[in-house]
């Protein structure tokens, strides 16, 4: 630290960062031909990030955080959001897009042949690996209704493209516990447990009373009239008595499945 001063510090990091991850990939498609020299050396001196005009991409943030950068597509054209899906492809084996619409993810299918469009979840993903669908997973999703599922995908689907394997547990509201307490043995001893609900959001305080694993609180705005769009649910789970319960923002299946992935990859 004394013979490289603080910036030389952080610049030999970056360099180590990137020699250590995503290198050897750049290396390795330059050994079988599928990249030239050139691609190699833009690639190198492009460590920071990509400035398109009307998008910079952030390309060194595999290095920093271990996943790629997240497109959040709301607001975007559909041309942007295929610009920057297909960039961030040529980087990386893994994208995540979020808040897409349809229209969107076909567009990424055009140049990027491998990508996936998650109808329900409304995600592009590339490199997005499925879990069996009655896996005993590191990270479990929890809804409390079906009208909550869409949340819960964006939840689960996240976390599965992160390199988690998802445990989905629908419609297990507080209406009917019988359901689940009847399902406890499929997510017990997860690492991590998602709990996504709507209406006063009440199934995050009994999850999290009856496990001894963080829970991450996902308020929906799923709700008649004095659910105020999820503020109900929101209150209710920043209020909760059980310990270990976090909360996310409304809707935020894509920032409770990012966390979760977090979670559950720590030893």
């Amino acid at each position: 630290m004394t013979i490289l001063g603080p910036f030389g510090y952080l610049l030999w990091r970056k360099v180590k960062g990137l020699s250590d991850q995503s290198l050897g990939v750049l290396l390795d498609r330059f050994k079988s031909g599928e990249i030239g020299k050139e691609t190699v050396i833009r690639h190198l001196q492009d460590l920071s990030y990509e400035d398109l005009g009307f998008a910079k991409i952030d390309h060194n943030r595999p290095v920093r955080q271990g996943f790629p950068e997240v497109i959040y597509c709301a607001s975007k054209t559909t041309e942007q959001v295929r610009e920057i899906f297909a960039r961030l492809a040529g980087r990386s084996d893994k994208v995540l897009a979020t808040r897409a619409r349809q229209e969107m993810g076909e567009a990424v299918k055009e140049v990027v042949k491998e990508a996936e469009y998650h109808e329900m979840a409304r995600l592009i993903t590339l490199g997005w690996k499925p879990t069996a669908r009655d896996a005993l997973g590191e990270v479990a999703v929890i809804s409390a209704g079906t009208s909550d599922m869409a949340v819960a995908e964006e939840a689960a689907v996240t976390a599965e493209v992160m390199g988690s394997s998802v445990t989905r547990i629908y419609d297990v509201g507080v209406a009917g516990l019988h359901r689940l307490l009847g399902e406890m043995h499929r997510f017990k001893d997860a690492r991590v447990v998602v709990v996504v609900a709507g209406m006063e959001g009440a199934l995050a305080s009994v999850v999290g009373g009856l496990i001894d694993k963080p829970v991450i609180a996902v308020p929906t705005s799923v709700g008649y009239g004095a659910a105020f769009g999820g503020l109900a649910a929101l209150l209710g789970m920043l209020n909760s008595c059980a310990s270990g319960v976090s909360v996310v923002n409304i809707d935020n299946g894509f920032g409770a499945g990012y966390s979760a992935h977090l979670i559950a990859r720590q030893k």
